[in-house]
């Protein structure tokens, strides 16, 4: 299950991040927000968002050894990221479309969180020792 939360996560925050990149002019209008000024911080956001989505290779491969990334950027730093959106929302009125990210990264969050609570137990010892 980690291993596939990591492969969704790492798919999902590397497009995002490559989409932003690549085409962040479409990516606002999406999104019915101009483009960032200067584009710089929308180049320094997608890179983010591709490093941590390439981040989670290690995770997809060998969860167990790298369940502390899956704590830090799957559920605290998206379930943040989730809480962010829905306050910027409320409090600086961003668009409605913004909830979109609030729901999948909140999602991710806890689907992560969920699957790091019942699996916090170490894997089995190998028979032959």
């Amino acid at each position: 299950m980690l291993a596939f939360i990591a492969l969704v996560s790492g798919l999902y925050d590397f497009l995002v991040g490559a989409f932003l990149l690549l085409a962040p002019g479409a990516l606002a209008s999406l999104f019915g927000v101009p483009p960032a000024s200067p584009p710089i911080f929308s180049d320094l956001n997608a890179l983010f968002l591709m490093a941590v989505g390439l981040g989670y290779w290690l995770p997809w491969r060998d969860p167990h050894r790298y369940r502390g990334y899956l704590w830090i950027m799957g559920a605290c730093l998206k379930g943040a990221g989730a809480l962010a959106f829905v306050l910027d929302y409320w409090f600086r009125g961003s668009p409605p479309s913004f909830l979109l990210f609030a729901a999948s990264d909140g999602t991710l969050a806890l689907l992560t969180w969920w699957a790091l609570r019942i699996g916090d137990v170490p894997p089995p010892e190998p028979h032959w020792r």
